[in-house]
């Protein structure tokens, strides 16, 4: 398959799976495709230490890093980030009132509760990591290591991230939601636009993946655009590019593979889930992100939630909280069971069996051939 995006990045397939494992990316890109790792989650000596297990596992084949930069975060995060009290005043700004909505939380659903004082401390990375400084630090690992994609979601690069890419001549990838979103990252200096619908798991927006790639690829030709939201198929990857894709972007479908960091009883709630069984939902990160249904999404939504802060605020009340219920669910904890969930798209509804990341990638090349093929034989004449 030679698609722009393949001559651009020197890929033998446009299939790019977004993965916060880092045994996902390096199965990936040695699959032909370009796995790109999710660094939001990581300090900066952690980013390196995984930048550095994927250059010994690759063989010099292509990859890239994604990092979180959003364009609007809470007031004492940037105060945070700026030096004027560190962590203790993004903790300061969180009223006491979510502290202790999540220990009664863990009350009504007899999971023992984690020590909080630790777990706020213990979530800064979470807090931290998405200022701009943090984003930062994490380019400034990611360029000193031979990337062929650095990735920038939630908000228009800013242009230090973009100067030190171009620099470095990395090409700079974008995620956005709408057709004006795309106008303003190509106006900005990004190469590649990832067109992401409503149906994608993580953060998103609402417009659905079938509206919206046709109507940034028009926009923004002749920048190459990737389809993502709700892609797990060698079908839909065939329809994308019909759209006008020249590649596809996917990040659901890597949870349920063996690789995959998701915890065991949260994958299981995926392989047993279906297409309804989604939400977009502020609980996790304090923007609207496409998350399992639980407990836990019911309970922030319900009438006794104190409503969910704005990021990275809420990260810092749930991250601790959900290492607690998915380290119990574990174990066997009903009550932690019914709370746990992760990220994932409306696709979870396809995703019916446990794989190897490799033959996720085989499955879907496989379908796309097929999916061509009954195309061909539509239009061709007898």
């Amino acid at each position: 398959m030679r698609t722009q995006v393949c001559e651009t990045l020197g890929i033998d397939v446009p299939l790019f799976a977004f993965s916060h494992c880092r045994d996902v990316v390096a199965a990936v890109t040695n699959a032909g495709g370009l796995g790109v790792l999710g660094a939001v989650a990581y300090s900066p000596e952690r980013l390196e230490e995984e930048l550095r297990w994927i250059d010994e596992h690759v063989g010099g084949r292509p990859y890239g890093v994604d990092v979180l930069v959003p364009a609007k975060i809470d007031e004492s995060a940037k105060r945070a980030a700026a030096g004027k009290g560190g962590m203790d005043t993004m903790l300061a700004a969180v009223p006491e009132q979510h502290w202790k909505f999540l220990a009664d939380l863990f009350a009504k659903y007899d999971v023992p509760a984690p020590d909080f004082d630790k777990a706020k401390h213990s979530a800064g990375r979470g807090g931290t990591g998405v200022t701009q400084q943090g984003a930062n630090d994490l380019i400034d690992v990611s360029l000193s290591h031979p990337i062929r994609l650095i990735a920038s979601a939630l908000g228009t690069p800013p242009p230090v991230m973009v100067e030190k890419a171009k620099a470095a001549g990395i090409p700079v990838a974008a995620l956005v939601g709408t057709a004006e979103h795309a106008r303003r990252q190509v106006a900005a200096g990004v190469d590649l636009i990832v067109a992401q619908g409503g149906e994608a798991g993580g953060h998103t927006g609402e417009i659905s993946t079938m509206v919206l790639v046709p109507e940034v690829v028009d926009v923004v030709a002749p920048v190459p655009v990737l389809a993502a939201g709700g892609i797990a198929t060698g079908r839909q990857m065939a329809a994308a590019m019909a759209l006008g894709a020249s590649g596809v972007w996917c990040g659901s479908v890597w949870l349920t593979t063996e690789e995959a960091e998701t915890p065991p009883a949260v994958k299981a709630k995926m392989l047993a889930a279906t297409s309804r069984d989604t939400i977009r939902s502020r609980s996790r990160t304090g923007k609207p992100a496409r998350q399992l249904k639980s407990a836990w999404t019911d309970e922030w939504e319900g009438p006794d939630s104190p409503g969910a802060l704005g990021m990275p605020l809420q990260m810092i009340v749930a991250e601790g909280a959900m290492r607690q219920i998915n380290k119990l669910s574990e174990s066997g904890n009903p009550g932690a069971r019914e709370l746990a969930n992760y990220f994932v798209g409306q696709c979870v509804g396809l995703m019916k069996t446990v794989k190897p990341a490799r033959q996720v990638v085989y499955d879907m090349l496989e379908e796309f051939a097929d999916a061509v093929e009954r195309l061909n034989k539509i239009t061709s004449a007898d």
